[in-house]
């Protein structure tokens, strides 16, 4: 791995860290209620990579540097499983237990649905 590698995950890290920030800045927050903001960053990064995987793994493999920007930089930024973690917890040690169960199975389902859905769009578009 070169210096180039790990300055494409970086600048897409980056990236998708700030898409992240924006969206929860945008979207409601978590006060015992399910945490829509994290929920939709990890099911849309879910999808993006879908997609990305697609493109850049399985249709055209030789484009290693998107990959690394928009697969491991951007959509890993992006993403929020630390988040998630913390969110779930919380609910949990509030009391809000019925919501986390719904928090953890939805993300989850939803992420890996979210995958699925962006490899099949991206095959359908490519």
């Amino acid at each position: 791995m070169g210096l180039n590698a790990v300055l494409y995950v970086f600048l897409g890290g980056g990236a998708g860290s700030v898409a992240r920030y924006l969206m929860s800045r945008y979207l409601p927050g978590s006060e015992g209620h399910f945490p829509i903001a994290t929920f939709s960053a990890n099911v849309v990064s879910s999808f993006l990579l879908g997609m990305v995987m697609y493109f850049f793994l399985l249709k055209d493999p030789g484009q290693h540097r998107w990959r690394l920007l928009l697969g491991a930089g951007f959509c890993g930024g992006f993403s929020t499983f630390s988040t998630f973690g913390y969110e779930t917890w919380t609910m949990a040690a509030n009391g809000y237990t019925s919501t986390a169960l719904i928090y953890i199975i939805s993300s989850v389902f939803g992420s890996a649905f979210a995958v699925a859905l962006g490899l099949w769009v991206a095959r359908a578009v490519g």
